[in-house]
This record gives structure tokens, C-alpha cells and sequence, in this order.
């Protein structure tokens, strides 16, 4: 039948109001529909063949991938499913060395619409070398693949992932509720283009906790329509920081609200902690967001607001960012910077940044106090203010 009924462990994983409790549970190893563990052979088919009957199953299920390496194509696991599932993964996934045999799907491994899912352990290689190669060569390349995304997934956990040289975003979560990300390792070279770490966009009540992300563009990128977004004890670098943006890409688009960043580091990355909007008109915001015990190592832009974004003056010259940004602290920030002005604000003319709160900022360059640079806001300092102060 494909399946067999096992006793397995309790796992009990605590979060929120969110906790999976996995016993009696019904297991579906791809290898039992024709996976081969050899790294070449197109194991898509018996991978969507155990999910499907893992997904019928009345009780908890476990779909189980053994040690080895599979070799996987673009691949869609669809829910509802009946009851909750875990992908238990102990091998590695390998994406097909021609970049072309995922298309232009923009995704590598989507979960969507699938309620109380896990995704453990296992290794994911999206052999992105050859594609960023095909983009700096101006190329005609298929649109970019991200390596795991969940699209609408409630009360959700992705644990003890490692996920090597990604496409485009390494891990995508997009229009979810009540989902964490923990344990997590992320690697692609400093010049990986796009390779974002955590995309996180349209979601309520995202956990991030516990990662090591070394790529090329945002460890940790927020889009519109974020709420209530936890992040603790990140590494960082290289890569370009945690943003809050790019924002105002249109006109009409959702803001972002109730973000914390708390117990992390950052080391040699491009940025530290950054919120970004295009210059020109928009109805998105930024709100309530802390950034508390933050370690800079050798960060070249450790506290920066940009809202003139407009990158090769294209879309943008001439106006001015509608986002409006508020309420946002920064306490206990401390470290090393490599530019001479650690603390940038570049707010709106016609939206100054409000509510910008300061507290024991100590920031140096070369040994000696770093600069900051204010245009557009308005704020507070407080306790001790290690660099030259603008607010």
C-alpha cells in the first residue's frame, strides 16, 4: 500500500497559539513510490505521488524522505489536506543542473494551501550557480526559481533546513498565518544576485528564530502587508541585512506593522537594519518596529531609512516616498561600522519620519565615534549615544 502505520515520537513544538503534537501517525516514504536516492534520477513524480496519498490520509501524516540525494524538478504540493502533515526530510533535494528544466515557474518546492504543516531537517541544492552566471552574462535566462516557498499556509513550521545557492529567495513566505521559521542555515556567495534569505510578504504572525544566513542580498527581507513579525538570534552576513522594503512599488499597496528584531548580529554584511521605499507616491507605512540588543561587526551601513529609493532614476525621478514610517526604536545597539556615517535617515520631504526613538547607540568607525545623517525626521534620543548625534 505504499505506507505503514508506525508509533513515532512525540514532537511537540510550541509557538504562539500554534503547537503540533505527532503520534499514531501514518508514513509515506517517496522510495516506496519510486524515488531513487542517486542524485539522478527524476524523483518529482514519486515525491508528489507520497505527498498525495499523505495528504488524503485521515490521520497525522508523515511524508519521509530517507538519506540520499533526489533529484527533483519544479514541484507543486497542493492542499487542503485532511489532517496535518510533516515533511520529514533526511536527505538532500537537488535541483536539475539545466536551470531550464524548472521553467518559468518562479518556484523550485511550493506548499500551498495546506494548514498544519511541518517541513524538518534535510538539505536543499538549488545548483544556482549556472543561472546567476546566465544573468551576468545579460543571458536569455527563465525567470528565477525560489527554493521553498509556502503560499497560504497556516500554523506552519519550516525546522533545521539548510538551503545552499537558491535562484532567486532561498524561503518565501507569502500570505501565511502563524508560521515559523527556526533553525535554519542559508548559504550563496556575497555576489549571488536576489538570493533574499527569508521573504516574508502578506503574512500574520511569522516567527523567525535561530538562523544563519550567509547570502547575497537581504538575510531577512519584509514586505507589504507584514504583521506581527518576530525575529530573534540571527546571523547575518554577507549578505544586506534585514529590510523592511523595498516599499511603494505601487501606489495602492499594504504597509507593515508590529516587527521585532531582538538578540542578533550582523558581520560584514552590505546593511544592517534597513527600511527602504521607492521615491514616489504610495499608501503603504511602517509602524510599531523594535530593534533591541543588535551586535555590528565591520557593517557598512548599520542603521539606515532610505525613502529615495530610485535606482538608475528610472520610475521615480522627481517625486517624493508617500510611505509613512513611525514608531520606530532602536536600543542597544553596538558595534563597528565601515562607513563614517553609521546612522543614516533619509526620510520623505513630503512624509518625515516620526517617532524615531534612539537608545544607547554605540557605534564606531576605525576606532573612533562614527557620524550619522538626518534629512526629514523627527525624534528622540536617550541613554548614552555613542556617534555623533543628528536627531
Amino acid at each position: 500500500m505504499g505506507y505503514k502505520i508506525q508509533v513515532l515520537w512525540t514532537v511537540l513544538i510550541s509557538f504562539s497559539t500554534f503547537f503540533i503534537v505527532t503520534t499514531n501517525a501514518a508514513t509515506f516514504n517517496v522510495m516506496s513510490y519510486g524515488a531513487k536516492p542517486d542524485g539522478r534520477s527524476d524523483s518529482t513524480q514519486p515525491f508528489l505521488k507520497a505527498w498525495s496519498s499523505a495528504c488524503r490520509s485521515v490521520q497525522p501524516a508523515t511524508m519521509y524522505v530517507p538519506r540520499g540525494r533526489y533529484l527533483i524538478k519544479a514541484a507543486v504540493f497542493q492542499g487542503p489536506c485532511r489532517s496535518r502533515i510533516n515533511v520529514h526530510i533526511d536527505g538532500t533535494l537537488v535541483a536539475p543542473e539545466n536551470y531550464w528544466h524548472l521553467g518559468n515557474s518562479g518556484y523550485w518546492l511550493l506548499f500551498i494551501k495546506v494548514n498544519r504543516l511541518s517541513v524538518i531537517g534535510g538539505i536543499l541544492d538549488a545548483k544556482g550557480t549556472a543561472y546567476w552566471n546566465c544573468r551576468r552574462r545579460g543571458g536569455n535566462c527563465p525567470v528565477a526559481a525560489r527554493s521553498i516557498t509556502f503560499n497560504w499556509v497556516n500554523n506552519g513550521l519550516i525546522s533545521g533546513l539548510t538551503s545552499i545557492n537558491s535562484q532567486l529567495m532561498h524561503v518565501v513566505v507569502n500570505s501565511c498565518n502563524n508560521v515559523r521559521v527556526q533553525n535554519v542555515k542559508i548559504i550563496a556567495p556575497a555576489e549571488s544576485p536576489n538570493t533574499d534569505g527569508i521573504h516574508v510578504q502578506g503574512s500574520n504572525s511569522v516567527t523567525i528564530y535561530n538562523n544563519i544566513i550567509k547570502t547575497g542580498d537581504d538575510c531577512i527581507s519584509i514586505g507589504p502587508g507584514t504583521r506581527n513579525l518576530w525575529m530573534e538570534k540571527i546571523k547575518c552576513g554577507p549578505g544586506h541585512g534585514v529590510s523592511i522594503g523595498s516599499l511603494a512599488r505601487g501606489f495602492k499597496e499594504d504597509g507593515v506593522a508590529n516587527v521585532t528584531l531582538i538578540n542578533s548580529e550582523f558581520s560584514g554584511s552590505d546593511n544592517g537594519l534597513r527600511i527602504k521605499s521607492w521615491a514616489r507616491p504610495s499608501t503603504a507605512f511602517v509602524t510599531n518596529i523594535k530593534f533591541r540588543n543588535i551586535i555590528m561587526n565591520n557593517v557598512a551601513n548599520p542603521i539606515i531609512i532610505d525613502q529615495n529609493y530610485c535606482p538608475n532614476n528610472q520610475g521615480c525621478p522627481r517625486q517624493t516616498s508617500g510611505v509613512k514610517i513611525n514608531q520606530i526604536t532602536y536600543h542597544n545597539i553596538r558595534g563597528t561600522s565601515t562607513t563614517l556615517h553609521a546612522v543614516k535617515f533619509d526620510c520623505s520631504p513630503s512624509n518625515p519620519c516620526r517617532g524615531i526613538i534612539m537608545q544607547d547607540i554605540r557605534l564606531t568607525h576605525l576606532k573612533r565615534k562614527a557620524k550619522s545623517y538626518c534629512k526629514n525626521i523627527r525624534g528622540t534620543t536617550r541613554g548614552v549615544i555613542w556617534h555623533e548625534n543628528c536627531l
